[in-house]
């Protein structure tokens, strides 16, 4: 091989090698994060005055773990609960974490596991959007936060954003 080809092929092994070792740097950083999704993320809308609302989503864990905080800077409070029938009655109530399988789509939704938002400093408005920060602790007990933005659906929205008639 004569000298000239001789270094080309140098410098195209060595950028083949450089670009091979940055994707498996960005391949190695990616498993750290990213290991939760969130999609369809809303709020209920409120009225003048009302102190509380919901939040629902849709949240996957590739690893697994559990939603164990959640706090948005529209409320003084945010938890996550569940909604349950205690004999013919249903009762929501405060739990300290919400298991989500690996690789499984958990729901949040009315009438169901759901975030309350409480002691709102402001009415929530139809397209207006809330900042949400959920806090998801893996199997291996490293914390992960996701920042969602969830809409703001306006009252009377059916579970699509379109208005019920």
């Amino acid at each position: 091989m004569n000298p000239l080809a001789h270094r080309i092929d140098c410098r195209i092994r060595r950028r083949v090698r450089a670009g091979l070792a940055a994707a498996a740097l960005l391949t190695l950083a990616g498993g750290a994060f990213a290991q939760t999704t969130v999609t369809d993320a809303w709020v209920r809308g409120t009225v003048a005055q009302q102190r509380a609302s919901g939040a629902f989503m849709k949240i996957t864990s590739a690893q697994g773990g559990k939603l164990v905080a959640v706090s948005s800077p529209v409320a003084g409070v945010a938890e996550v609960h569940e909604m349950a029938m205690d004999g013919n009655t249903m009762r929501m109530r405060a739990i300290a974490a919400l298991d989500l399988p690996a690789g499984k789509t958990v729901e949040l939704k009315s009438g169901g596991y759901h975030v309350m938002l409480m002691d709102l400093k402001q009415q929530l408005q139809g397209g207006q959007t809330v900042p949400l920060t959920l806090v998801i602790e893996g199997k291996d007990g490293k914390r992960e936060i996701v920042e969602v933005r969830a809409r703001v659906r306006a009252l009377g929205a059916d579970a699509h954003g379109g208005m019920k008639h």
